[in-house]
């Protein structure tokens, strides 16, 4: 991972044992799977979880390692990119996290452990547009969304589709980035539709 692989939130709660293990390979449908190298489309990546999945993810197998406040899984998602588990105390409340960081910089972790602990101290709860979109697509059920494909412009293909309703009541795909805030705010659930945006960190 270089400096300039970003840091992201991808999912707005704390997320259960069944979307854990959605999410440790929420980029499953891409094209040219297995020919690719995927690291770049994981690395950065975090979200919350409860404690019960983090101390199960720990009694899985051995760690690759642990240190007070982190452990890394054993086994690399990809190359240099696995699975890192925090316990972070975050204003004065105890909290656990999971990531995907490239071992192969080891100023990753504390990266994102700081990125996590700036993003949640926020005293207002707020997303940005890319919260926003990483959320829906953690949270969109696999039928209903993809990559475009043919029916897309040839420079677009290969990029995130998600499943909208069109005028008409029709259904149909669109690039995940060329949401408009009305279609974004719909595929959202009620609890986060009215957030305030926040400015990206």
């Amino acid at each position: 991972m270089t400096l300039s692989t970003p840091i992201r939130k991808i999912y707005q709660g704390v997320a259960d044992r069944r979307q854990l293990f959605r999410m440790f390979d929420r980029h499953a449908q891409r094209p040219n799977r297995g020919q690719v190298d995927a690291g770049p489309l994981y690395a950065g990546e975090w979200f919350e979880i409860a404690q019960p999945e983090h101390d199960y993810m720990l009694e899985i197998l051995p760690p690759l390692w642990m240190r007070q406040d982190m452990f890394a899984m054993r086994e690399r998602l990809t190359g240099s990119i696995t699975s890192i588990f925090f316990s972070l105390t975050i204003d004065g409340r105890s909290r656990w996290f999971h990531g995907y960081c490239d071992l192969s910089d080891p100023a990753s972790l504390d990266r994102m452990k700081t990125a996590i602990i700036e993003r949640e101290s926020r005293p207002v709860k707020a997303m940005t547009r890319e919260e926003r979109l990483e959320h829906i697509w953690s949270a969109t059920h696999d039928d209903y969304r993809g990559y475009a494909d043919w029916r897309f412009p040839q420079l677009r293909r290969g990029s995130r589709i998600v499943m909208i309703c069109a005028p008409g009541k029709s259904r149909d795909f669109k690039l995940l980035d060329k949401l408009t805030d009305t279609e974004i705010a719909a595929k959202l659930p009620v609890h986060l539709r009215y957030l305030p945006d926040a400015i990206a960190a």
